[in-house]
């Protein structure tokens, strides 16, 4: 015991690997560097990030920032052993907030804790983080990894994302005092469930007693890839139309599904009426509804349905937004209207 007490310890043989983590930094480098945008000022392992708006030629900006996680899809990441994609994920869920007041994604921060390091995942998990900030035009200016033995089970990690966006106040949205009843819904597509209602799917996929790896019911991909299909940005096709004052509110569909979402962009005299036979769910939806004897409203209020972000926009420029989505490759649809409560 002796022996014990006098030996001499370091912060490695507590579990920490210092080296590792500087190999880390310089591994992701290149990776940082390659979502870099005008406003960035200097690069990965200063104490804080640095941005110039003025850089930028804003006029009145204001600043929007937001921040979340991916919730229980990790789960699927650990259990198929693929992290490429969840960092997509992880910037999706913020950028599309932040777009939802009309906002600009401009830079992102990651949060990578982990119980021992393991530079291969977190290499692949940020490769998909920087991949997330190029779809959303966003630069990838820092984080923060932490490695913490004992707190996570061997081969777990959890991630936190931060976003500071900017919009011209007259842009700011939703814009409530311009929305009246007749104002128009028009949807864009989601890639399947995005980062929402992952507890409830894993507990359908149990019930099946289908395996990770087995072929999915409801398209060619084993099904832990199908259900990793990481959740869409939505900044390049919303942001010509937000820019041109076409745009009075927007929805990111997430937690609360359809149901919860659309009303928050709302004024108090308004609500959404949706038209749920004018688009067709997703079949992921189809067969999670069906394998899990899922009220309909239940999977309304938790899922998105096949639907991802949400405009309101006036009737008399509705037809000339869907043909203009329509011109980027997107699927848009008319899928209600606001009508007085």
């Amino acid at each position: 015991m002796t022996k014990d007490k006098n030996t001499p310890l370091s912060y490695r043989q507590a579990g920490v690997d210092i080296k590792a983590g500087e190999q880390l930094v310089s591994n992701i480098s290149p990776l940082a560097k390659s979502t870099t945008r005008s406003g960035v000022m200097g690069g990965l392992g200063g104490f804080g990030a640095l941005f110039d708006l003025k850089a930028e030629g804003w006029k009145d900006p204001v600043l929007v920032s937001g921040t979340d996680g991916v919730g229980t899809k990790l789960m699927l990441a650990f259990a198929t052993g693929r992290h490429d994609t969840i960092g997509i994920d992880l910037v999706a869920m913020c950028a599309n907030d932040v777009l939802a007041q009309g906002a600009e994604p401009l830079f992102f921060l990651d949060y990578f804790a982990t119980g021992a390091l393991d530079n291969g995942i977190a290499e692949a998990v940020i490769a998909g983080i920087a991949d997330g900030c190029r779809q959303a035009g966003c630069a990838l200016v820092g984080g923060e990894t932490a490695e913490m033995p004992g707190m996570y089970p061997a081969g777990h990690y959890d991630l936190a994302g931060f976003v500071v966006g900017a919009v011209e106040r007259t842009s700011l949205l939703p814009a409530h005092s311009k929305m009246q009843p007749g104002d128009v819904l028009v949807s864009l597509s989601s890639s399947g469930p995005h980062s929402n209602g992952y507890s409830l799917i894993r507990r359908v996929v149990e019930r099946t007693g289908l395996g990770w790896d087995a072929k999915s019911p409801y398209c060619d991909k084993p099904l832990g890839e199908a259900l990793l299909e990481p959740t869409r940005l939505y900044s390049k096709p919303a942001l010509p139309l937000i820019r041109n004052g076409l745009v009075k509110g927007l929805a990111h569909i997430t937690g609360g599904g359809l149901t919860e979402n659309i009303p928050r962009m709302c004024p108090d005299h308004l609500a959404p009426r949706l038209d749920f036979d004018s688009w067709s769910p997703l079949p992921v939806f189809d067969w999670l509804q069906r394998e899990g004897n899922i009220a309909t409203d239940e999977m309304r209020q938790t899922f998105n349905m096949g639907i991802g972000m949400v405009f309101a926009v006036g009737a008399e420029h509705a037809t000339d937004i869907v043909s203009e989505l329509e011109s980027l490759g997107e699927q848009p649809a008319i899928i209600g209207d606001l009508i007085a409560k």
